[in-house]
């Protein structure tokens, strides 16, 4: 066989300082030529996605509403189609531990019993070229059975365990709307997901047929059917493009868009040949609401991201509809996170944390969930146990059709049926944890510990979200002060104070968190609500 002509893709160099050192395996010529592919066929789908994504929020903020779709009331009519049946490796998904793909996680995931690791490139991964690049590297050396690690700090040393006892790697690339600027083609950055995917599928979609597992992915921020066509198309095309069976890959869609959310059975059938399930989550879930309802008026308004939990009732709706319609089409249901984050010192508010993510996880079971997300390996067995009390030994609940659910349009947007109200604590903590996220972020990590939680960008996002929300909507705390713009500042300063006098002066000075105040400002104050907080930070991102 000859060898690849050179791509067209131009490697963006980043500097000795930040160049992996093993970047030439991961962008081998032939690497590249299938990525340049992905980009010449797709990009100008995607872009013009991404155009309707913008076209659908003006169709929002002119009538404050949403409505399943009626030129595809026939495929949710249609009772005769279901999804593809899932392969041996993903029939059981019980437990889902997600995480960023450092060495360091990746050992400890695949190691953690869960029965699916999540390898995230997505919210728990800030993209620095560094982190693109050796997540690719050490997901490429754990199937090769030739990673390690020694933690240089403690000296502990990790190792895999037998290949029988290892997660499954179910692989989250970013969103459509991220570009990656380190490989462009004629002047212009190819998507990050067209990055993340190919790379990932054209070194490993074979090496998995022969672990007997396959190249699984979920797919995040789908906001419509159109976007799930537009990767079934990809996977078609990628299969053909490096010789494996058509059906091989899967994919589980975040659930994780208001739209998608009025979309599920036409995002399933798209991918039906492909599709392994959905997944429910709780904070971009609420961002999208706030960024699409943001001009809906008071009955829009969210109260203190802790006090909408999935036990609201439009969190509820969109849960069991979420359930009902995955198992309607032979598809599994996947749960929400539980972040807590264990914290052995503090026995007693370890047990409350604890019993918390107990009833969270048997709440999950009880409706009808297949499995769940934790983001700590010691959340692990709590999760399996709530699983296993509902399954016995059976492999999914999918055969629980939750006929006895029937969701309204309305129900899925009907905020003003919580109670709670925005509180000035709930501004303090949202300018706390945004501060926090972003400075982290800023430094290259995308999966951070605040305050006992492991937080992602969607952190990032709903908080700053509320934020602009309360100010544009004027709302009235209890102690009587008005959400201003003058107000959120005089907190920030304060929450950089406060951090300056936590950390130390060395530390905060070595930080970035005056860059990280300033785009909290910037993203929660400014009248142009931008789409996505990421898009201004990956311009001050380093590397």
């Amino acid at each position: 066989m000859s060898a690849p002509a050179p791509s067209p893709l131009a490697i963006v160099e980043v500097g000795p300082d930040h160049t992996p050192a093993r970047q030439a395996e991961v962008l081998t010529d032939a690497a590249l030529a299938f990525v340049a592919e992905l980009h010449r066929r797709f990009t100008p789908r995607r872009d013009e996605l991404l155009a309707r994504r913008g076209e659908r929020r003006a169709e929002i903020a002119r009538t404050s509403t949403l409505d399943f779709l009626p030129e595809t009331a026939q495929i949710r009519a249609d009772d005769s189609w279901r999804v593809a049946e899932a392969p041996a490796a993903l029939n059981d998904r019980r437990v889902e531990i997600t995480g960023p793909t450092d060495r360091k996680m990746t050992i400890n995931a695949l190691n953690s019993g869960a029965k699916v690791w999540l390898a995230d490139f997505e919210d728990a991964s800030a993209p620095t070229w560094e982190n693109v690049v050796t997540g690719q590297l050490n997901l490429i050396d754990a199937y090769e059975r030739r990673i390690d690690f020694t933690d240089p700090n403690s000296g502990k040393s990790y190792a895999l365990k037998p290949a029988e006892e290892l997660a499954t790697v179910v692989m989250r690339p970013r969103g459509w709307h991220l570009e990656e600027r380190h490989l462009q083609f004629e002047g212009r950055a190819v998507p990050g997901a067209l990055v993340d995917f190919g790379l990932y599928f054209f070194h490993n979609a074979k090496r998995l047929l022969d672990l007997g597992k396959g190249p699984y992915f979920y797919l995040p921020k789908t906001e419509s059917h159109l976007e799930a066509r537009l990767w079934n198309d990809i996977f078609v095309f990628a299969q053909d493009y490096v010789g494996i069976p058509q059906g091989t890959v899967r994919a589980t869609v975040l659930i994780e868009t208001i739209t998608a959310a009025y979309e599920m059975e036409e995002i399933l059938y798209e991918l039906r040949d492909h599709a392994s399930g959905l997944n429910a989550g709780r904070w971009d879930y609420l961002f999208s609401i706030v960024k699409n309802f943001r001009d809906g008026g008071a009955k829009f308004v969210l109260p203190d991201r802790n006090a909408v939990t999935m036990t609201a009732p439009f969190m509820r709706a969109y849960t069991e509809l979420l359930v009902r319609t995955c198992h309607k089409r032979g598809a599994h249901a996947i749960g929400g996170m539980a972040a807590f984050i264990p914290n052995r010192r503090d026995p007693e508010a370890n047990e409350k944390a604890l019993a918390k993510v107990r009833a969270d996880k048997d709440r999950e079971a009880g409706d009808g969930f297949d499995g769940s997300w934790v983001a700590h390996p010691d959340l692990v067995p709590i999760a399996r146990a709530s699983f296993d009390a509902v399954l016995g030994d059976k492999p999914n609940q999918k055969d629980r059709l939750r006929e006895d659910v029937s969701v309204a349009a309305a129900d899925l947007i009907a905020i003003d049926s919580l109670d709670a109200k925005p509180t000035y604590q709930g501004l303090v903590d949202a300018v706390q944890v945004g501060t926090r996220y972003i400075e982290a972020w800023l430094r290259g990590l995308g999966a951070v510990a605040i305050f006992g939680l492991m937080e992602d960008a969607a952190t990032a996002e709903i908080s700053r979200s509320q934020i602009w929300q309360w100010i544009d909507a004027g709302v009235v705390f209890e102690n009587g002060e008005t959400a201003t713009a003058d107000l959120v500042r005089k907190v920030a300063a304060q929450a950089l104070t406060d951090i300056r006098t936590e950390i130390g002066e060395d530390a905060f000075t070595a930080g970035k968190w005056q860059q990280a105040h300033d785009l909290l400002l910037q993203v929660a104050l400014d009248a142009d609500y931008a789409d996505f907080l990421t898009l201004p930070a990956y311009e001050r991102l380093v590397g």
